[in-house]
C-alpha cells in the first residue's frame, strides 16, 4: 500500500486580503480561537500519518521558520505555573505540541518570486522527489472526526490517482471558489471532469467547491514545469488538475466528512472564529 509521508504547505503568500496587519504577523499565525491557524493544519497532517512537512516560504519571510520553532519550543516556566494553578487542560494542550515535534519533521524551501500557490508547490519538487504527497493550504481548516487529509489518503490508496477535497456550498458562495464538474462514483466519491474558477451561479457546474487539500502524484510536477506562471495571475492548483482531467486522465474528488472552517478572507475568518468560540 502506498504511504503518503510528506506534505507541502505553502506559506509564501503576501496576505493581501489582510493588509496591513499581515505585514506585521503572517496570517498563518493568526489565532483561530486559542491556537494559530497553522497549528490546526500541522496537527491534521500529523494525525493523518505525515512524517515530514515542507513549508514553502518567501525570502523575506524566513522568520516564519524560526517563529514556528519557537512556538513549539517547550517552556518549563510556563508549565510550572500551570501546574501550580492546576490548569490541566492548558498543560494538555502544551503536551500536544510536544507530540508534534517528536512525530514530525519540518523542512523549508524558498519561493523567490510571488508567482502564486501552484508555483510555490513546484518549488518543493526536489524535496518530494518521486513520491506522491499531500498539499495543504495554510488557511483551510476542517473540523472532522476523521482528519480530512486522512480521508483523501484512503481514497488515494485505493485508486492511486490524484485526489481533491470537495465541500458543498450555497450558491451565493460559488463566485469565490473553484467549483467542480463531477461524475458521481459513490456517495461521496467523484471523478473530476473539470474545475471552473469563481463562476457565476449560472456558470457553476455543481455546488461542490474545491477545498485546499490535495493528494498529488509525481507527474503533477511535470505539468507545473510547463505552466507559464506570472505576477499578474495566480494559477490555482485545481486548474492544473482540471487540465489533466480534461486530457482524460483520472482525477478524483472526495466530498469531505466534516465542517470546512475557511480562514482565507476576513468574513470567513471571523465566521470560523465565531463558530468555534460558541462550541
Amino acid at each position: 500500500m502506498i504511504q503518503i509521508k510528506k506534505a507541502i504547505i505553502p506559506i509564501a503568500g503576501l496576505g493581501t486580503r489582510f493588509l496591513p496587519l499581515s505585514k506585521v504577523l503572517p496570517k498563518e499565525f493568526w489565532p483561530l480561537v486559542d491556537k494559530p491557524v497553522i497549528q490546526y493544519i500541522v496537527e491534521e497532517a500529523q494525525t493523518s500519518g505525515i512524517e515530514e512537512i515542507i513549508f514553502v516560504i518567501r525570502p523575506d519571510k524566513k522568520e516564519v521558520g524560526d517563529y514556528f520553532a519557537k512556538y513549539l519550543k517547550k517552556i518549563p516556566e510556563i508549565e510550572e505555573v500551570l501546574k501550580l494553578r492546576k490548569k490541566n487542560h492548558l498543560l494538555k494542550e502544551l503536551k500536544n505540541l510536544e507530540k508534534i515535534t517528536k512525530k514530525i519533521s519540518f523542512s523549508y524551501v524558498l519561493q523567490k518570486e510571488a508567482l502564486g500557490a501552484s508555483h510555490a508547490v513546484f518549488q518543493a519538487r526536489n524535496l518530494v522527489k518521486k513520491e506522491s504527497c499531500a498539499v495543504m493550504w495554510a488557511d483551510d481548516v476542517v473540523e472532522s472526526k476523521v482528519p480530512c487529509l486522512l480521508q483523501l489518503i484512503k481514497v488515494f490508496q485505493k485508486y492511486k490517482k490524484p485526489v481533491i477535497a470537495l465541500y458543498r456550498l450555497p450558491k451565493e458562495s460559488f463566485q469565490f471558489y473553484g467549483m467542480a464538474e463531477v461524475e458521481k462514483i459513490t456517495k461521496r466519491l467523484y471523478k473530476i471532469k473539470k474545475v471552473v474558477e469563481k463562476p457565476s451561479i449560472e456558470e457553476a457546474p455543481s455546488n461542490l467547491a474545491v477545498v485546499g487539500k490535495f493528494i498529488i502524484t509525481p507527474e503533477i510536477f511535470d505539468y507545473l514545469k510547463k505552466t507559464p506562471f506570472s505576477l499578474k495571475t495566480d494559477v490555482a492548483l485545481d486548474e492544473i488538475l482540471s487540465a489533466i482531467a480534461k486530457e482524460g486522465k483520472e482525477i478524483y474528488g472526495y466530498e469531505l466528512e466534516g465542517k470546512w472552517l475557511e480562514c482565507g478572507n476576513k468574513l470567513a475568518y471571523l465566521k470560523s472564529n465565531l463558530y468555534l468560540s460558541l462550541k
